[in-house]
């Protein structure tokens, strides 16, 4: 007689953030060109595991392509993103903010305090009432989360 073999399979399959889904993400690191982020949510679904991701400077904004890219995002910020292309295993999900409803939803100041938008291109510290450039999301209440 044969020995059987059985699988169990993991009742719920990895979700994977497709082109066109929103994604939120967390700022890792900046540079002059790009910034690299960590895919945390597709949707409002939270990922077992991270997914790199880059947001171009081209594709920050629907205009002003060459703004500075230390005025629109800063490590550590949450990002609301939309995929525009999938990546493979040597780079990342290529994420675009350049539309009014993404872009930066959380941000600390240098004090540590969750800052406030008070335009599409500034937050500020409630705190210090020190403003920093960002490249603000004009939140959807559907993408808010309790």
């Amino acid at each position: 007689q044969l020995p059987v073999v059985s699988g169990v399979r993991d009742a719920e399959a990895q979700l994977l953030p497709d082109v066109g889904a929103v994604v939120t993400c967390k700022v890792c690191s900046i540079n002059s060109r790009f910034a690299k982020v960590h895919i945390l949510y597709v949707g409002s679904t939270p990922l077992k595991s991270t997914f790199r991701g880059t947001i171009r400077r081209e594709d920050i904004r629907a205009t002003e392509k060459d703004k500075v890219m230390y005025k629109s995002f800063r490590p550590g910020d949450i990002v609301l993103a939309k995929v525009i292309s999938l990546g493979d295993a040597q780079s990342n999900y290529l994420l675009s903010t350049a539309e009014n409803e993404l872009g930066v939803v959380v941000a600390r100041s240098e004090a540590g305090v969750q800052m406030v938008p008070i335009s599409w291109c500034e937050m500020q510290c409630p705190r210090t009432h020190t403003k920093d450039f960002r490249k603000v999301a004009r939140v959807q209440p559907q993408f808010l989360q309790t």
